[in-house]
């Protein structure tokens, strides 16, 4: 990795945190639809809470398979919905992939009225990563082992790789690890360090993803939000600590950003 290249930390992105106004509504903070997996709908509940926690002002959770689980089992602040996807109302994001996605789901999102930023994770990272023209922001979230089977033929660093891979689709690349490598098809790049190993641990990825999706759906640009989801991620991550899991870490969101708010709100 260069020497140069920057590491992870709010001075580089909290004065880009968007905070709801008093005048603010729900669709003013931004409307995120998830794909509902079919088998492992847990990561698609942790994925659909994290978005709703880090902020976003509505979401959807859209199933043909197996609606009525997810609204017995979501929070009662996240709608469900089946049938037709263009009859959610004005959604900005959708987040695909945790728990598993279809290429029939990705192509529903064809369907859609309006464009929307794209949140891709898992088996959606090598379904939807080519759809560029479709919608104006994709971001892809894999680990390491999906990273090599969806860009096979890259050789380097992490940072090399992530770097030709975002240049490559013309998408957003956040590289997960102890070392998260963040990407920008224009060329911007940062390094995360700010983790804990108390996150290795199955379904941190999926509450990741929905932060992303969250953050993008209130309006944070792209680069902006992969690196602040990555950094308030990792700070969960450490005030959890032993015994984390990863509905743990949403009592930490409420303080994070209470700081981080407290922050961007003193003379600079």
């Amino acid at each position: 990795m260069p020497d140069d290249t920057p590491i992870n930390h709010p001075d580089l992105w909290a004065r880009h945190l968007v905070w709801p106004g008093p005048d603010s509504h729900k669709y003013h903070r931004g409307h995120c639809l998830v794909l509902g997996a079919e088998a492992y709908t847990g990561a698609t509940r942790l994925a659909a809470e994290a978005s709703s926690r880090i902020g976003s002002g509505l979401v959807t959770v859209f199933s043909d398979t197996c609606p009525d689980l997810y609204r017995m089992t979501l929070p009662p602040d996240i709608m469900v919905r089946s049938g037709k996807i263009q009859q959610v109302r004005r959604p900005n994001v959708v987040l695909a992939g945790p728990g598993g996605c279809t290429a029939s789901q990705i192509a529903e999102l064809d369907r859609l009225n309006d464009p929307v930023s794209l949140v891709l994770d898992a088996e959606a990272i090598l379904l939807g990563r080519h759809r560029v023209r479709q919608h104006p922001v994709i971001l892809l979230t894999p680990h390491e082992a999906e990273f090599a089977r969806v860009f096979p033929d890259l050789t380097g660093s992490r940072m090399a790789r992530a770097r030709q891979a975002a240049e490559a689709t013309g998408c957003m690349v956040l590289l997960k690890g102890a070392e998260t490598c963040i990407a920008a098809p224009d060329g911007r790049s940062v390094c995360s360090r700010h983790a804990s190993p108390w996150l290795a641990k199955a379904g941190t990825g999926d509450v990741l993803a929905g932060m992303v999706a969250g953050l993008l759906a209130q309006g944070m640009k792209a680069f902006a939000a992969a690196c602040a989801a990555v950094w308030i991620h990792g700070e969960a991550g450490q005030r959890v600590g032993p015994g984390l899991v990863p509905q743990n870490m949403f009592e930490h969101l409420g303080p994070i950003l209470r700081t981080l708010q407290d922050r961007d709100s003193r003379p600079h």
